[in-house]
């Protein structure tokens, strides 16, 4: 490879940071408390409202069905009137995030379901609110799993912004394709595989690490 490659790399490395990290950061935001509602909302759960759970089963189990490259462009519209363009690192955020909370969501949801019911039950018995419940007792309890989904996330992420960059996002699999498949330089391939394969193995030790540190069983 020649030496000039190595900004290039360098650049879209961050690029790729970038995306992921931020797009998770928002789309975490909004996806746990929806996982929170999901779990909570359904049927004799503290907060059972059928009609809400069903809304937003249903608007989760939509979006999630969508395949992201489709995705990417179909929200073209929306990426445009928020953030004025539909191409760049920011642009990819829009349907990186939106692609992300129904799944966060959806992991947030089978986190809290994996609570005991008696943990629950006593907390009631014992006069605390809805509020108290989910954030002394389902959170903290769910939490060791809950870091370990988030880490899945992160992962699914990384392979997204790539593809992302395919059709103008930038990052690592922008410079895969422009550089190493559009220009005939396989081994611009094989250094972004190589990268994208370092950070899964990093988002993974360190996700795993966290998730035993908060497993107090």
């Amino acid at each position: 490879m020649s030496p000039d490659m190595i900004p290039l790399l360098t650049k879209a490395l961050g690029e790729t940071v970038y995306m992921v990290a931020v797009s998770m950061v928002i789309a975490t935001a909004i996806g746990v408390p929806l996982g929170v509602l999901l779990h909570t909302t359904a049927k004799n759960q503290i907060l059972e409202c059928l009609a809400l759970n069903r809304i937003l089963g249903a608007v989760v189990n939509a979006v999630r069905s969508i395949p992201f490259i489709i995705l990417m462009v179909a929200i073209i519209p929306l990426t445009r009137l928020i953030v004025g363009s539909s191409i760049g690192t920011t642009a990819a955020m829009v349907p990186l995030v939106l692609a992300s909370i129904p799944f966060i969501g959806r992991q947030v949801e089978t986190s809290l379901m994996e609570v005991p019911a008696g943990i629950v039950e006593a907390a009631e018995s014992m006069g605390a609110t809805p509020y108290q419940i989910i954030s002394r007792v389902l959170l903290p309890e769910a939490m060791p799993n809950i870091v370990a989904q988030l880490t899945t996330v992160v992962i699914a992420l990384v392979g997204e912004s790539a593809m992302a960059g395919a059709i103008g996002g930038g990052g690592l699999g922008d410079l895969a394709i422009r550089y190493g498949y559009q220009r005939f330089r396989p081994e611009i391939m094989i250094a972004t595989v190589i990268i994208l394969i370092i950070m899964v193995q990093i988002v993974q030790f360190a996700g795993n690490s966290l998730a035993k540190r908060l497993n107090k069983k």
